[in-house]
C-alpha cells in the first residue's frame, strides 16, 4: 500500500503526456501475455497510471465523447478474455472502428501458427480469419449503452494484411447490409457463428448475449483508456487505445 501511495504521488509530479508515454512503453509488446499475467500486472504497476489519467479526463462528459471515438483506433493493450479465443491474433491487424451513424466492431484478423518458423515461409500461402464483433452505440443520461447486433467471419489468403481501409470498407458494408435486413424484418438481430468448434462457438454465443458496459477513465483526440464489463457481476477489463 505504502509503494501504491508512493507511486500516486510521484505520478501526480509528471505531465500527462508523460504518464501516456509510459503506459505506452509499460505495455508494449506485453498484449500477447496469458490473461491471468495481463490482470496481475494491471493492479501491480499499470493501475496507478490508470487511476492518475482518470483525474485528469479533459471530457469527463460522456456527451463530449462521442465525436472523439469516432474513426479507427488500436488496442495497444488489453484484458478483455475474448479477444484471443481463437489462436493467431495479429496484433497490428486488430482495430475498433466507430462509425457516426452509431455503430462500432472489434476485429482483427486470426493467423494460427503465423509465429512458428516452420510456417513463417509459408504464410503467405494459408489461409487467415477475420472476425468482427458489430455493435451499436448511444449515449443516455451521460452513460454509454452498447448492444452487440452481430457477427461477421471471413477466411481470406494471407496475402496482404488486413489494412485499416480494408477494415473499414468491411465494417462499412456489414452495417450497410445489416440495416437493409432490418429495413425488411425487425428484430433480425442473431448470431450466426461458423466453421468454428462447438465450444468456441458457446463461448462467442454468452458474449453476443451480454449487454456490454463502457467507460472512457480518459479520453482525448489520440489516446484512451476504456473500462469495460460484459456483465456487472463480471470482472473489469481495462483498455489502452490509441488514434491510427
Amino acid at each position: 500500500m505504502v509503494q501504491n501511495e508512493t507511486n500516486t504521488v510521484d505520478l501526480s509530479q509528471k505531465s500527462t503526456e508523460a504518464l501516456k508515454q509510459e503506459l505506452l512503453e509499460l505495455t508494449n509488446d506485453r498484449d500477447a501475455d496469458p490473461l491471468s499475467q495481463k490482470v496481475a500486472f494491471y493492479k501491480n504497476q499499470l493501475a496507478p497510471y490508470f487511476a492518475e489519467l482518470s483525474q485528469r479526463n479533459p471530457f469527463p462528459q460522456v456527451e463530449d465523447q462521442v465525436k472523439l471515438v469516432l474513426g479507427v483506433w488500436r488496442p495497444v493493450w488489453s484484458t478483455i478474455p475474448f479477444q484471443d479465443i481463437f489462436p493467431g491474433r495479429l496484433y497490428e491487424q486488430s482495430y475498433q472502428i466507430f462509425q457516426d451513424n452509431g455503430y462500432y466492431a472489434n476485429m482483427a484478423r486470426y493467423a494460427p501458427g503465423h509465429k512458428l518458423p516452420i510456417l513463417r515461409k509459408l504464410a503467405a500461402r494459408l489461409l487467415t480469419y477475420d472476425f468482427m464483433i458489430l455493435q451499436k452505440f448511444e449515449v443516455q443520461d451521460n452513460q454509454w449503452f452498447i448492444q452487440n447486433v452481430g457477427i461477421e467471419q471471413a477466411f481470406r489468403l494471407n496475402v496482404t494484411p488486413l489494412s485499416v481501409e480494408q477494415a473499414a470498407a468491411w465494417l462499412t458494408k456489414a452495417v450497410q447490409t445489416r440495416l437493409q435486413k432490418l429495413a425488411a424484418q425487425a428484430n433480425l438481430e442473431s448470431l450466426e457463428v461458423k466453421n468454428v468448434s462447438r465450444s468456441t462457438a458457446k463461448k462467442y454465443e454468452k458474449i453476443f448475449r451480454a449487454t456490454p458496459q463502457l467507460e472512457h477513465l480518459y479520453i482525448d483526440r489520440d489516446f484512451r483508456l476504456v473500462k469495460s464489463q460484459r456483465e456487472t457481476k463480471q470482472r473489469p477489463s481495462y483498455t489502452i487505445a490509441v488514434r491510427i
